[in-house]
Order: C-alpha cells, then structure tokens, then sequence
C-alpha cells in the first residue's frame, strides 16, 4: 500500500524505486540464527575460587542452585542490558550476596566464547551487565558463580526491523493448563503440552519466524520453563516473564503482556504475524498492543471470543491446515 501511495505522489519512477528497495531489503533480512546456537563449542569455565564470604559457602553447601537470566532482545544497533539473579533453593530463594560471577557469551559470528568479565551480586543476589550493540543475531549468556561453579544462562537476540515474528503464551496456551507451571515448578508434574504444541512453535521456527514466548509467569519460574522448553525442543525462543510481580499470584498480567508487544512492535521494530493465547487477559493485552484480532488464536474455553480465531481443541488439526498454509517469513523468500 505504501508504494501504491508513492507511486501516485511520484509517478512510475518513484514505484520502481520502492519495489527495488523493497526486494533488496528483504534480500538482505536474516533469519533467527538458532542453529547457530546449537554448535556452540564447550563452554568455559572460570578457575573454581573460594567463595569470599563464609555466609555464602553454608548456603551452597546445603541448598542446590536456583539462577536465572532474563533473556533479552533488541534492535539491530541497539545496546542491550542483561539482568541475572543467583539464589539457592527452589521454595526459600536465598539470594547470593556479594558475591563474584563471570559472565561468557557466544552466538552468530562467533568462533568461540566471548569473556565478558566479571561481576558481584548485589543484596538481591542480581548482577546487571550493559551489552554494546552485537551484529544481528542469536546469542547465548552463560554466567558462572566463581564459589562453587554453578551456572545460569539465557539469551540475548538481535534482530532487523521488520523481522517477522510469532508470539506465544504458555501455560494453557502450549500446556494444558495455567496451573501447571505451579505443579511443575513444585516437583510434583511435568507440565503436559497440547497435542501438536510443539510441533506447531517447530514449524514456524523452520518457516524463519522469531519465536517469542510471553507468559504471566513470575520470573522464579524460569529454570523450570527452561526445562520444559528443552525437553520439547524449544528452547531457542525468546522468554519473557511477568516483570511486575515475584510472587506466585502475578498481578497485572494484561499490562505486561501489553507493553512488552507494544516494546517489541514499537522499539524492536518486530513484525508480530500472529498471536497465541488462552484467556481474555491475553485477549485484552494482544488487542490494547495493536495485535489484530484476525491473527490472535486463541485456544480453550475462550476461543473464538471478541472476534478472535479459535485454534481447536489441540493443535493437530491447526498445525495440518493453518500453520502449514502460513508462508515462509520474509527473511526465506
């Protein structure tokens, strides 16, 4: 539409222009670099030193390692910053205070790990690390506790403007249920995922489309999402969790899902295609961020409302007929 518009203001020449300038964008777009990520060469691993408070050392001694990173993504020549929290025990989550972690990155480009240097934790057991602007691709943080070798990691992407992307919820979107993360995370239950879920995250990955998972979830969640992703095979996808709550009740889902679109539309530049979710919640944020109702999919009891398309009861019919038929992303034409 845009170069119908020019070529009326402009004449023929103008059209010409816009379409060679068009094709040659979308010649030099680059696809997510996932498989990149997975012939990463042995990790390092710093020199194991004393831990530098006796506090800590008990800590470690009598609880297993609780870390997370939060992923991150942003625009082709934007810095990025890279939040981590080190803690110990699933249920108490005492935080590592004061103490050193050394932080590697490798990704696209990349013949071996990056040191990037080290850090102390803060009283909250986090550790903020500011990136200067990567070339466009998907790139891996692995950050070791230097006490007793622990390790977190996450994910930092750096994308074009305009990428195409597809954007998921996950608990009752991918798993059966909005309680399962909690089972999971407790022990008691892997969270079970639709029929076809990851086959349809799978298929989109494959067509060249960023992968975004956007869930309520708190973020003391992760290590076990992480887990739940890799024993699908989706663990290149970019995570985010509910920035506004730690606790295990998230409030204002719709305000974060909304302005973390809003953010990866707006700043990122992402061309979000298609979005899934489970609840009006995701409904409502999905909407409020500018998302079309007409690629929201919707599955469970909401499916279908307030104009929205209904996925089905799993996915199998919906990875046969509309993931299928989805064409390839800019980036593979």
């Amino acid at each position: 539409m845009r170069y119908s518009k020019y070529g009326r203001q402009a004449g023929r020449p103008a059209l010409a222009v816009a379409w060679l300038l068009a094709t040659s964008l979308a010649a030099q777009a680059a696809c997510p670099d996932y498989d990149g990520l997975a012939a990463a060469p042995a990790a390092p691993l710093p020199a194991k030193q004393s831990f530098r408070h006796v506090r800590s050392s008990v800590l470690a001694s009598v609880y297993r390692p609780w870390h997370m990173v939060h992923d991150s993504l942003v625009a082709q020549g934007q810095a990025a910053t890279v939040v981590a929290k080190f803690d110990y025990d699933a249920a108490l989550h005492k935080d590592l205070e004061d103490e050193r972690v050394h932080a590697y990155l490798y990704g696209s480009g990349m013949a071996a790990w990056e040191y990037l240097g080290s850090w102390l934790t803060d009283d909250d057991g986090k550790i903020s690390i500011g990136l200067d602007a990567r070339p466009v691709g998907e790139y891996r943080l692995r950050m070791v506790v230097e006490g007793d070798g622990s390790v977190a990691e996450g994910n930092l992407s750096v994308v074009q403007p305009g990428r195409d992307a597809v954007l998921f919820d996950v608990d009752g979107t991918l798993t059966l249920s909005d309680f399962e993360a909690y089972a999971d995370y407790a022990g008691l239950a892997m969270a079970e995922a639709y029929a076809q879920s990851p086959q349809t995250v799978q298929a989109y990955r494959q067509k060249g489309y960023q992968i975004i998972y956007l869930t309520a979830r708190p973020y003391w969640v992760t290590p076990k999402a992480r887990s739940w992703f890799a024993s699908h095979g989706l663990l290149d996808g970019h995570y985010r969790s509910n920035v506004y709550s730690s606790g295990p009740i998230p409030p204002n889902t719709e305000q974060h899902k909304a302005d973390y679109v809003r953010y990866l539309r707006e700043t990122v530049g992402l061309n979000i295609v298609r979005a899934y979710g489970n609840a009006l919640t995701d409904i409502a944020a999905y909407a409020s961020a500018g998302l079309p109702k007409a690629e929201t999919w919707i599955i469970g009891p909401h499916a279908g409302k307030e104009q929205t398309r209904a996925v089905g009861k799993d996915y199998q019919a919906h990875h046969r007929t509309v993931v299928a038929a989805t064409p390839l992303a800019a980036c593979k034409r």
